[in-house]
């Protein structure tokens, strides 16, 4: 194995550079604060968690978590999410604490990708776990929290896909009536591999009704009235129980003002196979990668000895950051480039701009090589480098 070049990164791993580094720890604070105005108290967490823990919990594939041993022999992994690691502190540190609990983090999670498919391997996500409620109440809250944090960060146009495990479940089961073949019709869901679902739903040995009622499946998109029509599928009973706990959920945003953006999904699947109820994934415009996602997971918590209803949801830092593009001008910085005979003067602009909330660098001129190259890298250079009192040239 030759050996990497001394500026080459392992593969999935990137710089952060000081504008985007800047960019994102304003909206990441933006963020953080909405959170703590719904009540969420932020927590941390180790980088590195037990494999027969934290890592069995994940939900992660075990290929793509990044292993390594400990001085005794035991396998350790790089955190892969941020919610099997607050279960286990749920269940432990915090086994105490009354029910429900409103939880946030922000932390960076790993997860090992194959090198040609150029995809991060560590990245930071900014999320809330609400644990211990089992309602609808809670799913609202959640959705119409990430809504809120799109708006306040200055996402205008986004949509929320909102669909339900329980009810796809329900339906292929009812069908099929076998969990390998539902299994793999579940598997193109989550790939989003429409065509692959559609040409091994034809190839199954199923009457033409039970063939149109799979089919029809790929069409349940769209607003509230997408859930009469998933309701013509003829699912059973407790396919007929998500759908009226969805209609519930819809007029509990509508309270929130927060249904506009929700669009029902019901090829909506997610990898995390901790999931168990709805699960829903945030877009913003011209992003093609969900910038947000979450849903409820009933069953996590008792793999840690502390059973209880859970919900929550994550954003995904770069991609959210992508989304606002160039509307942010947080970023801003300004410079006062002086002589040394002006150096008070230079100190006390400074101290005025400062207090007024500016980024501002002073820079002596005698550290300055080029001044035209110097003063590209700002929005805005003050320049104090005449020998008389005001006088300002360039």
């Amino acid at each position: 194995m030759s050996k990497p070049f001394v500026f080459e990164k392992p593969a999935g791993m990137r710089d952060t550079l000081p504008a985007f580094y800047q960019k994102n720890e304003d909206i990441k604070n933006r963020i953080k604060q909405e959170m703590e105005s719904w009540g969420y108290q932020f927590i941390q967490t180790p980088t590195l968690e037990y494999h027969d823990t934290v890592g069995e919990a994940s939900a992660i594939l075990d290929q793509q978590l990044f292993k390594l041993l400990d001085m005794e022999g035991k396998t350790l992994v790089l955190r892969p999410d941020m919610t099997a690691p607050i279960a286990r502190v749920v269940s432990s540190s915090m086994k105490h604490v009354a029910y429900p609990l409103r939880l946030a983090y922000s932390s960076p999670v790993f997860r090992a990708q194959q090198r040609e498919g150029g995809r991060p391997a560590e990245f930071e996500q900014v999320g809330i776990e609400l644990i211990g409620e089992g309602t609808a109440s809670a799913e609202a809250e959640a959705l119409a929290l990430m809504s809120e944090v799109f708006k306040k960060s200055g996402i205008a146009a986004f949509t929320v896909a909102v669909g339900h495990i329980g009810f796809v479940q329900e339906l292929l089961s009812d069908i099929l009536g076998n969990d390998d073949r539902a299994g793999d019709l579940l598997r193109y869901l989550n790939e989003k591999n429409y065509v692959g679902y559609t040409s091994h739903v034809k190839k199954l040995p199923l009457s033409s009704i039970d063939t149109q009622r799979l089919l029809k499946l790929l069409d349940l998109r769209g607003g509230i009235e997408v859930l009469d029509e998933a309701s013509s599928l003829n699912p059973n009973r407790r396919g007929q129980q998500t759908l009226q706990e969805l209609k519930d959920l819809y007029h509990l945003l509508e309270d929130y003002d927060a249904a506009q953006n929700i669009v029902f999904d019901f090829t909506l699947f997610s990898h995390m196979s901790y999931y168990t109820g709805i699960v829903f994934e945030g877009y913003g415009a011209g992003i093609g990668a969900p910038i947000a996602s979450g849903g409820r997971y009933d069953d996590l918590l008792s793999r840690f000895d502390r059973k209880a209803p859970a919900i929550g949801f994550a954003i995904r830092m770069d991609y959210f950051v992508e989304a606002l593009g160039k509307k942010s001008d947080d970023t801003k910085r300004q410079c006062i480039l002086y002589t040394n005979e002006r150096r008070k003067e230079a100190l006390k602009l400074a101290r005025n701009k400062r207090s007024e909330g500016k980024r501002v660098v002073m820079q002596n001129l005698t550290g300055v090589k080029n001044i035209d190259e110097f003063s590209k890298r700002f929005d805005d250079v003050h320049y104090l480098i005449g020998t008389q009192q005001g006088e300002d040239f360039s």
